[in-house]
C-alpha cells in the first residue's frame, strides 16, 4: 500500500434531502470533495441489506447490496419527488424513510422493462441472487419475521422474487458506476467483510449445513464492555468448509473483491481463534475460545484469487498466533490513536511513535466516539473510570504536545507525520464533532447507525487543510 490517507464514510450518512444517504449526486460531490482534499481511499462499513436495528454487520446476504443506498434520482421521475416528507438533516429515521423508499422503488420496477444486461447480471450472480432474491420475497410474505417461523405453505410469487433481483442490477450499476468515477479521480474504495452472518439471512437459510447454532459469537470482555459483547451469529462449522478448499469464502471474497479495491477484515482474530458462548447465555462472559481455519483457509484463498489487499482488523486480546498470520500473508493490521493513551497493555503500540510502516492507523473507528467525544467525556462510556481518563488526558496532552485545543486536528496531524503507509479519519473527526454524531456503540443494541452529514459540511476550507498536511507529510 503506497503512502496515503483517507476518510471513512458510510454512504447512508452523505446529506440529500431523502432522508438517508445514497449512491447519487451527493456521493459524486464527496469524491470531488476527497480528490481536492488530496485523499486518496473512501472507506465504508459493509454495503449490504440490514436486518433488525439496521446494524451493517448484521446483513440479510453476504454478497448483496443495501437497496435503501440506491438514487432514486436515477430511478424515479422527476415528477414523481416532489412531495418529499421532511426527513431529518442529522439522523437517518429509518422507521420513516424504509416504508417511503420502498413504496417508490416498487414504482420504479413497475416501470422497468429487462434487457440484456439485466439478464446478463441475473446469470453472472445467480450463485447467490437466486437464493436470495427467493429469501427476500418469502421473507415480505411472511411479514418480515426470522426464516424460522416461516409458514411452510407461503409460496414467493415470480414477479416478487424478480423486484428484488432488480434491485441488485440497480445497486451494482449504481456502485460500479460510484466506483469507476472515483477511480478516475483517484480515490480507492476501502470495503469491509463483517467475519459472520445474521442467523436471519438468505445464506443461513440456504445452507444451514455450513453453520453451528448450539453456540454463538461473541468477544469477552474489553475496553467497551464489561460484560463482553454477545453478538448472537451462528458460527461456522470450519470442518466441512474446509473439504471442498473452502469455496464458499473464495465466492465470498471474489464477490468483495469485484466491489473493493481494498478490503477491511473485521474481527481477523477470529479467523485464528474465536470466542464461543453457549447459545442459552445472556452475556458474553462464559465463553470459551476455540480454535479457527487459520493460515489455511488465506492459503486457499490465494491459491485462487492471487494475492489479497486486505487489512486486518487486530483489535483487542491479540496473540502471537493471530499476528504470526497476518505476518506471513503480509497484511497490514490496525492501530487506533484513541487506544494510545488509556491502561491497557496494548496501549503503547498505538502510539505512532511504535508504528510499523505496513498499518492503517486511525483515530477512531465507526465502534469508538469521535475524537472529540473522547476527548471531551469525563468516563462511563465504556470501562474507564473518572480517574482513568484523568491520566489518559494528561498522558495525551504530553505524548502530543498539546493543551488540547482542536484535539482532532492534533491527532490528524500526528498520524500524518506518522510513518504508518495508510491513515483514516472518520469523517466526524476531520468535522470535529462531538459525541452526538458517534456511528456506533458496542454492546448498545438501538440507536445505532443514524448520524448524517449536514449539507456543505465539509468545506473547500477543510479540504485545503487536509491538502496542505498531504503534500507537507508526503501522502
Amino acid at each position: 500500500m503506497n503512502r496515503s490517507s483517507g476518510i471513512l464514510l458510510h454512504p447512508t450518512s452523505l446529506p440529500g434531502r431523502y432522508g438517508i444517504g445514497d449512491l447519487g449526486a451527493e456521493a459524486y460531490r464527496f469524491a470531488d470533495w476527497l480528490a481536492a482534499a488530496g485523499q486518496r481511499i473512501w472507506q465504508v462499513l459493509p454495503l449490504g441489506p440490514t436486518g433488525y436495528g439496521e446494524s451493517p454487520y448484521q446483513l440479510f446476504s453476504a454478497f448483496a447490496g443495501n437497496p435503501l443506498l440506491l438514487s432514486l434520482d436515477q430511478l424515479v421521475p422527476a415528477g414523481e419527488l416532489e412531495d418529499v416528507p421532511r426527513f431529518s438533516e442529522e439522523t437517518v429515521e429509518f422507521e420513516k424513510i424504509i416504508p417511503w423508499k420502498t413504496a417508490l422503488l416498487h414504482r420504479a420496477f413497475d416501470a422497468f422493462r429487462p434487457d440484456r444486461d439485466f439478464d446478463a447480471f441475473c446469470r453472472n450472480h445467480a450463485a447467490w441472487l437466486d437464493d436470495f432474491a427467493r429469501f427476500m420475497a418469502l421473507k415480505e410474505a411472511n411479514g418480515g419475521v426470522e426464516w424460522g417461523a416461516w409458514d411452510p405453505k407461503l409460496e414467493a410469487g415470480p414477479r416478487d422474487i424478480a423486484y428484488h433481483r432488480f434491485l441488485q442490477f440497480e445497486f451494482f450499476r449504481q456502485w460500479h458506476a460510484l466506483k469507476r468515477y472515483s477511480a478516475g479521480r483517484g480515490i480507492r474504495m476501502m470495503g469491509d467483510i463483517p467475519i459472520y452472518l445474521a442467523t436471519d439471512s438468505a445464506d443461513v437459510w440456504a445452507q444451514p449445513e455450513l453453520f453451528r447454532f448450539d453456540g454463538v459469537a461473541g468477544v469477552p470482555p474489553d475496553y467497551f464492555s464489561a460484560a463482553g459483547q454477545l453478538w448472537g451469529n451462528p458460527l461456522y462449522r470450519w470442518e466441512l468448509l474446509a473439504k471442498d478448499g473452502y469455496r464458499w469464502w473464495i465466492e465470498r471474497m471474489r464477490a468483495a473483491l469485484e466491489l473493493f479495491d481494498l478490503v477491511r477484515m473485521d474481527h481477523f482474530r477470529g479467523f485464528e481463534a474465536f470466542w464461543e458462548v453457549p447459545a442459552s447465555e445472556t452475556t458474553a462472559i462464559h465463553g470459551q475460545w476455540v480454535k479457527g481455519p487459520g493460515a489455511e483457509l488465506f492459503r486457499a484463498l490465494e491459491t485462487a484469487l492471487g494475492r489479497l489487499p486486505l487489512v486486518a482488523e487486530n483489535l483487542g486480546v491479540i496473540t502471537p498466533e493471530v499476528e504470526a498470520i497476518r505476518k506471513e500473508f503480509g497484511f497490514p493490521g490496525m492501530a487506533v490513536l484513541q487506544f494510545a493513551f488509556g491502561k491497557d497493555p496494548q496501549a503503547p503500540g498505538f502510539r505512532p511513535h511504535n508504528y510499523a510502516r505496513n498499518l492503517v492507523a486511525y483515530t477512531g473507528t465507526h465502534d469508538n466516539d469521535t475524537v472529540m467525544g473522547w476527548w471531551h467525556s469525563t468516563g462511563g462510556d465504556s470501562t474507564r473510570t473518572p480517574n482513568d481518563v484523568v491520566v489518559e488526558k494528561a498522558r495525551a496532552r504530553a505524548y502530543l504536545a498539546t493543551g488540547g485545543n482542536e484535539m482532532n486536528w492534533v491527532m490528524i496531524r500526528a498520524l500524518m507525520a506518522s510513518v504508518a503507509d495508510t491513515v483514516l479519519f472518520p469523517a466526524q473527526d476531520v468535522l470535529g464533532l462531538g459525541s452526538g454524531a458517534r456511528m456506533n456503540t458496542p454492546s448498545v443494541a438501538s440507536g445505532n447507525w443514524r448520524w448524517r452529514m449536514k449539507a456543505g459540511a465539509l468545506s473547500a476550507d477543510l479540504a485545503g487543510r487536509l491538502r496542505e498536511m498531504v503534500d507537507l507529510y508526503q501522502r
